[in-house]
């Protein structure tokens, strides 16, 4: 029997059995009911695209570019320790560079099965600990992860269409570890679409109060220690549960009300009750022309303007009041 996954981005591949079994495995099934936009989908449910999704994704997207077995298996398992409501206890542990889930990425990963299983196919995890350029590369360039959360979320909200998704991808290559693009055109519109995600969603006034809202939830239940930090590592549902079955009233009462969100959210630096900067997420992918590489914002105007306009939102952040119908 064929090893046969299929992705609405990229396609159809017959798969390795290691990285079949890895997919079946508890951490990797888990990201099923992990949501990677944190808070957001309860307030809006149509975010709702999962880590699962978007693991599998990386591992594709790495396949489509030529990527070795090595790295596909370092991208499905990349985001593996992400913790219940993504990024969100980041914002209860004030981390401002995001990053909780790479802290406890070796522990999560060796407290689980996947050492033996990959033991079985000749692997140790040490090979987690390769420099793969395919799936992750520093701001501004290019990368599998960066490609894939961007183009999964904007498709599934319907702001980017499948026709021009498949050409973005018609268009990436690789060259000297370096991810590209063939022409500034596809480097505008991925420029375009990677701030329609960090800033026009990230920043979304629903986005910025289901955060906040949640944060302070979480923030709680720790406090009153209904939940402890390795409760993080159960799935959002699993998390949400044990908070609202100890039967706390502010939290149940929060709860509630952001779940059941009907009021109304001004953005404006008067009077405001919530200010939320996110991490500084700046693109700016190489672009070959006549056989060299170059940085887009170089080569267009536009594209450097972009990048000013979205430097000075991120950096101002979101300032909210809330009120409540």
């Amino acid at each position: 029997m064929k090893n046969i996954y299929s992705d609405d981005l990229y396609g159809e591949f017959e798969l390795e059995d290691v990285l079949c079994r890895l997919i079946e495995s508890a951490p990797i099934q888990r990201l099923k009911g992990v949501l990677q936009g944190g808070a957001s989908y309860l307030v809006c449910p149509e975010w709702n695209v999962t880590r699962y999704e978007h693991s599998l994704g990386v591992m594709l997207l790495i396949r489509r570019l030529g990527g070795s077995l090595e790295e596909q298996i370092a991208g499905l398992l990349h985001d593996v320790s992400h913790t219940a409501f993504s990024h969100v206890v980041d914002t209860v542990l004030k981390r401002s560079e995001e990053d909780y889930h790479e802290e406890i990425f070796h522990t999560v990963i060796e407290d689980s099965e996947i050492p033996s299983l990959l033991q079985d196919y000749g692997y140790s995890t040490d090979l987690l600990n390769g420099d793969f350029f395919i799936m992750e590369q520093n701001l501004p360039d290019l990368c599998a992860d960066r490609i894939d959360y961007t183009l999964r979320d904007m498709y599934q909200q319907g702001k980017i269409t499948k026709d021009e998704t498949l050409a973005f991808l018609r268009s990436l290559s690789v060259h000297e570890g370096k991810l590209y693009v063939r022409s500034l055109e596809d480097a505008r519109w991925f420029v375009e679409t990677y701030y329609k995600e960090v800033i026009e969603y990230f920043l979304h006034p629903l986005n910025v109060y289901s955060y906040e809202a949640l944060s302070s939830i979480l923030k709680r239940a720790l406090e009153c220690k209904i939940i402890t930090m390795p409760d993080f590592l159960l799935d959002d549902a699993g998390l949400l549960q044990k908070v609202q079955k100890h039967g706390d009233e502010e939290i149940q009462r929060a709860v509630n009300e952001l779940m059941n969100f009907s009021g109304e959210l001004e953005e404006t630096e008067d009077d405001y009750e919530i200010h939320r900067i996110s991490k500084l997420r700046l693109i700016d992918p190489l672009v070959m022309q006549d056989g060299r590489l170059g940085r887009a914002s170089v080569l267009s105007e536009e594209i450097r303007l972009m990048n000013q306009a979205a430097r000075e939102r991120a950096t101002k952040g979101v300032y909210l009041r809330v009120k409540v119908i």
